[in-house]
């Protein structure tokens, strides 16, 4: 452990446990100001750990840890390693002071496995095996349908996840990308309009028939840090489900399959799609609309392409290529619903 407890630090670990803490490692998992996140991972004298997270946010709330809670326990169910969340010796999931503010505390296993992120020896950590094994786990879990709470997961569509935010993600990012467009100059304003419309009139589209989609509850978060390997460095299991909640199962898949290149990402879906069609059963609705939920989340995303381009005083070739195929993006039949069904394998 690298430095000792606080008193502070000892104080909120008594709260948890009655043995004494020896050593503490604290880890920042914030974004700013208004997420604020530590987590603290304490040691005691016979070498256990137990981590105690610390969070000052609009969404992490006793009603989200209490999900979480239960997410993980249907994570086990599926024979995947999750940390157990432990509230306090009273029962509850108490309010401390700390560095200033009122944080919400819970306590949680230290995951005996190390994270995919800190495997040694390949630049891209993710295999085949892993990339499969964490899709196959997500799958059984959303073929749950569980409805145990109604808290959006951090990509939830069409609403904000949090009272800080004022509309959902894909939005935001939305006029990110139009504000970029519309800095182009005036021989490309036509088709800038053209590609805006186009992701609207989807947009609304989508909108009317999104809430007849099945949901689920899911941990919303399947990046390196995240997902845990064993010695042998195959897959086994998951931490940090903080931004977990409620999902559309199809709209989770292609805002976890992220690729540079259109075409390369189309193939990812389609295959995650495939993978996840051996245990999760899609339904009518899903399949008629994935296309919809594509062209809603792939095509216009932030603007970074754009932003680019203008920095690096491109030709207006590589601008026109750039427009051209993000508006072929929005216009072009892709197969989704064959992989929906097991049928296709990539």
């Amino acid at each position: 452990m690298n430095t000792e407890p606080s008193n502070k630090l000892r104080e909120i670990f008594s709260l948890f446990s009655d043995k004494e803490p020896t050593g503490c490692k604290i880890i920042d998992s914030g974004h700013g100001e208004s997420d604020f996140r530590h987590n603290v991972i304490f040691e005691t004298a016979s070498g256990q750990k137990l981590v105690i997270k610390l969070s000052c946010n609009s969404f992490t709330t006793r009603e989200r840890v209490a999900a979480m809670q239960r997410l993980t326990a249907e994570y086990r169910d599926e024979c995947a390693y999750c940390p157990r969340i432990m509230t306090d010796k009273s029962g509850i999931f108490p309010y401390v002071e700390y560095e200033g503010k009122k944080c919400l505390a819970l306590a949680e296993e230290f995951a005996p496995y190390r994270i995919l992120q800190d495997r040694d020896s390949e630049t891209d950590p993710e295999t085949e095996d892993i990339w499969r094994a964490k899709w196959e786990l997500t799958a059984k879990i959303a073929n749950r349908h569980s409805d145990y709470t109604t808290l959006p997961s951090c990509y939830v569509l069409f609403e904000p996840m949090c009272d800080d935010d004022e509309t959902d993600e894909v939005l935001e990012q939305a006029h990110e990308w139009k504000a970029q467009a519309d800095r182009l100059d005036e021989k490309f304003k036509r088709q800038v309009e053209r590609i805006w419309q186009l992701w609207w009139d989807n947009r609304k589209k989508l909108g009317k028939v999104y809430g007849s989609l099945p949901s689920c509850i899911l941990q919303a978060d399947l990046n390196s840090t995240n997902i845990l390997i064993d010695d042998e460095g195959k897959f086994a299991g998951l931490i940090d489900f903080n931004l977990g909640g409620r999902e559309v199962f199809i709209n989770y898949i292609m805002r976890e399959c992220f690729r540079g290149d259109f075409d390369e990402e189309i193939r990812h879906i389609q295959k995650a799609l495939s993978v996840c069609s051996k245990y999760y059963t899609f339904s009518k609705e899903e399949k008629e609309y994935a296309l919809m939920i594509y062209r809603c989340l792939k095509p216009i995303r932030k603007g970074y392409e754009i932003e680019q381009l203008i920095n690096k005083h491109a030709d207006d070739d590589d601008f026109v290529r750039c427009l051209d195929r993000i508006e072929n993006a929005l216009t072009k039949d892709i197969d989704f619903t064959s992989y929906m069904n097991g049928g296709k394998v990539l």
